[in-house]
This record gives C-alpha cells, sequence and structure tokens, in this order.
C-alpha cells in the first residue's frame, strides 16, 4: 500500500511537467485565428453549464475569452438526483440557443470538441466520464466536485497523470479578489490565519463537504495555501466547524452553514493587517483561468494543492465518524 501511494505521489508531483507536453498541439491551435477551440460540455444538470456556454459564446466575450466556442453538450449528469436531473431540460434548451449541439453519448461528443468541461453536478458517475476523456487524450476542467469519494478523485488526478492529459478544477470562489490577492499579492503580508465559510448542504453518496462545503473550504486554502496536517470536526445537523492545523503551526477553520441565507466569504489574518475576503464575484473569473488552462496545457492550480484540499474534506468526514477527534491528512495523501 505504502509503495503505490508513494508511486501515486510521484506521479501527481509530476503532473505539471507531463501536461505541458501533451498541451503543446492545443497551445498551437489556440493561436489560430480561423477557428475557434472547440468545447464540449459533460453534464447540463447544473447552472454552470448555461453559465459557462453564455460566456465563451457571446457575440463579444472579453478578450481573454476569445478563440472558444462550446459547440457540443451531452446532457447527462445526475439521473438520481432530482434537484439536478429536473434542471437538464431547460437547460438543453438554453444552450441550444446559443448554438450547442446535444449529443447522445459522451463518446460522440468527444469526436467533435478539443478540449471539455465536465460539469455534472453529481460526483458519482465522474470517475466513468473522466476515464472516457482521459482515454480520447482531451484536455479537461473537471469542475466542482472532482468526484463523489477522495478514492475516486485521487484515481481521476493518477489516470490524467499516467496518460499525461491535461486537468484543472477549481471552485469559482477560489477567484475572490480579495483571496487572490493575500495569497499571490502579499497583501497582508504574511498569512497567519483565516476564518471561510460557504454553505455546506449535503448530499447522499458523497463524502459529506464534497458536495457544496468545497467552495469554502477552498477560500480556505486559497489562502493558506497548502500544508495543512490535521483536521478535526464539530457537526451539528445546522452547521459543520472544521478545524485544520498546517505543519507551521497556523489554524485555518471552514464554517459550513445549512440554515439561514447562503453566502460566502471569511476573513484572512496577515502580519501586516487583517481582511475580510468579500463577497462571490460570479463565473467570469473562473472561466478566464480555464481558458488560461485550455491554451497552455497548464493548470493554474498545483494538482497536489487539490488534492490537499479533498483529503482535508474526507478527514473531516472521518473526524466526524470519530466524535470530533483530531486525524491526521498525511495519511491519505500517502505521506
Amino acid at each position: 500500500m505504502k509503495n503505490s501511494r508513494r508511486s501515486f505521489i510521484k506521479k501527481s508531483s509530476a503532473l505539471g511537467a507531463a501536461v505541458s507536453l501533451s498541451a503543446l498541439p492545443f497551445s498551437v491551435l489556440a493561436n489560430s485565428k480561423v477557428d475557434p477551440i472547440k468545447i464540449g460540455i459533460i453534464g447540463l444538470d447544473t447552472s454552470h453549464s448555461p453559465a459557462f456556454t453564455k460566456l465563451f459564446n457571446a457575440e463579444n466575450p472579453r478578450p481573454e475569452l476569445a478563440g472558444f466556442r462550446v459547440v457540443a453538450a451531452y446532457p447527462y449528469g445526475s439521473r438520481d438526483i432530482e434537484s439536478s436531473f429536473n434542471r437538464i431540460p431547460d437547460y438543453i434548451k438554453q444552450v441550444k440557443e446559443w448554438g450547442v449541439e446535444i449529443m447522445d453519448s459522451i463518446e460522440e461528443l468527444l469526436k467533435r470538441v478539443d478540449v471539455v468541461l465536465i460539469e455534472t453536478n453529481d460526483g458519482k458517475p465522474r470517475l466513468e466520464q473522466a476515464r472516457k476523456v482521459i482515454q480520447a487524450r482531451k484536455p479537461f476542467f473537471i469542475d466542482k466536485p472532482v468526484a463523489s469519494s477522495f478514492e475516486d478523485t485521487k484515481k481521476i488526478y493518477q489516470e490524467a497523470a499516467a496518460k499525461q492529459v491535461p486537468i484543472f478544477s477549481a471552485s469559482s470562489l477560489r477567484y475572490l479578489s480579495n483571496a487572490q490577492a493575500v495569497r499571490h499579492d502579499g497583501k497582508i503580508g504574511k498569512v497567519l490565519g483565516c476564518d471561510a465559510f460557504s454553505p455546506a448542504t449535503l448530499e447522499a453518496g458523497h463524502t459529506d463537504l464534497f458536495w457544496y462545503g468545497i467552495h469554502g473550504v477552498e477560500i480556505l486554502f486559497t489562502v493558506m495555501g497548502p500544508g495543512c496536517e490535521s483536521v478535526s470536526r464539530v457537526s451539528t445537523p445546522d452547521t459543520d466547524l472544521v478545524v485544520g492545523k498546517w505543519k507551521d503551526g497556523r489554524i485555518g477553520t471552514f464554517r459550513g452553514t445549512r440554515t439561514g441565507k447562503h453566502e460566502y466569504g471569511g476573513t484572512a489574518f496577515g502580519s501586516e493587517g487583517n481582511l475580510v475576503l468579500g463577497n462571490y464575484e460570479g463565473y467570469e473569473p473562473l472561466a478566464v483561468k480555464i481558458a488560461e488552462f485550455f491554451k497552455s496545457g497548464n493548470s493554474p492550480v498545483d494538482p497536489a494543492e487539490t488534492l490537499e484540499i479533498y483529503a482535508f474534506m474526507e478527514a473531516a468526514d472521518e473526524s466526524k465518524r470519530r466524535g470530533g477527534e483530531s486525524v491526521e491528512v498525511g495519511y491519505l495523501l500517502g505521506k
């Protein structure tokens, strides 16, 4: 077991270097002034699908999104989560109005496109869907949650690395302006800690925080960076409070809510002051990063950090099962 985990970590660490090789044809294609890069969407059971379609297919998109077009979509998608599959007919109608052709299978879609957005709201079929995309060697953005479990998430990244297929995943909440300024511009000096929050509604068949808590957890990691050592969780029917201890002694917390108004945000604490992280800023900042990824083949977020985010949430589930005990994150990552 330890040897297989070490092998996986080595593959994950090498992913950034590997994907740049397979991305070369797409970099060339991105420079074409004639044909747009053709995007295919898997899953029309989430509002993200029509939102991204409108951004990329707009008559006058912002410059960073020019040169792309969503041309095909496969609607499914969840088949057993009512709140998801009930949306599919309306979202089919919406994307067709933007010139998108509806496909009967993922295989047909993959023949028509250069790159893929996996948008299925339900994490359970994600591994099967991702494997088809990887087999076709198409660079892909995989929306939250990457999968319904940490094991499936790990397999997707492992198999993409093995085939040298570029992969990128992030919540749109990563791109809050203040969170980015804290992480990359030193806005508050050295980051000393962070308290982040978001809705954390649950869905059967998914690790608890994967379904919606991912948004707030990604805010937390955007500010703190990787390096979380252990996690403990207090959970009630209405609220989760997850406390992470980083290797350098810093503390970061995530509060997930299931009642009250659904909002997103947090506070970052730094050596030069504290900063409220602000409100949700829409899908456009993430779409810009997706466009950059499709052009370069390089994920804006280190795959190792994405895996640590999902390990953090999986460890929070284990802490809940143990009545709030502290759980090491490293054992999930093979460290």
